[in-house]
């Protein structure tokens, strides 16, 4: 991959949901995350950020469940507005228009869901990624989300792809593998191209 300079800040990414440059944009919550949403316990509340949120739909879908700890960040207001216009009781106050690096650990997450983020940031940013999400969850905790176990060529814009075994070395430092798989049940676009991952925070 050639070297990305470019800083994909807040106007950058405004700019994109403006001219309908947002294909990543699925419109609805995908099955994957879906599916892992449906097992979580509703009555453990477990604090939860889904970090470069965009439109957020697994924000609302964890909302629907009845799942109140619940925090979404992201640079563009347009997407944290997209998430308040169509969930207007969704609490205001956890809409984070934030740079993700700069979060705060206190109080800890117990699951950071990770859903095309990852894959819009500088590739140059991803070690700090994944020691980012490790700060930002308690001890156990859990990072859950896809990846995108394709390359998608010399790009100089999001999205940028790679291989789980990059990807794995980003990881190892802070995490313990449950699972790093390719996801059994991506939308069709994707099927075959999505690493399913499910990773638990050390211990110490």
């Amino acid at each position: 991959m050639e070297t990305v300079s470019a800083n994909f800040d807040a106007a950058y990414w405004q700019a994109r949901y403006a001219t309908g440059r947002d294909g990543w944009d699925a419109h609805t919550i995908t099955p994957p995350l879906r599916t892992y949403f449906d097992q979580l316990d509703v009555a453990a509340q477990p604090r939860i950020l889904i970090p470069g949120a965009g439109r957020a739909y697994e924000a609302e879908y964890l909302h629907q469940l009845d799942f109140r700890q619940v925090l979404v960040a992201d640079i563009a207001p347009e997407a944290l507005d997209a998430l308040a216009t169509r969930v207007p009781d969704f609490p205001r106050q956890h809409l984070l228009l934030a740079d993700f690096f700069s979060l705060s650990n206190a109080p800890a997450y117990d699951l950071i869901v990770e859903q095309t983020f990852f894959c819009a940031l500088n590739p140059a940013l991803r070690p700090a990624y994944a020691q980012q999400c490790a700060h930002l969850l308690r001890p156990g905790g859990t990072l859950m989300g896809l990846l995108f176990d394709t390359d998608f060529g010399a790009v100089q814009e999001p999205p940028f792809g790679g291989s789980r075994e990059e990807y794995r070395a980003y990881f190892a430092p802070y995490f313990e593998f449950r699972h790093f798989e390719t996801s059994t049940n991506s939308l069709k676009p994707r099927q075959g191209r999505e690493l399913f991952i499910c990773l638990k925070r050390h211990s110490n």
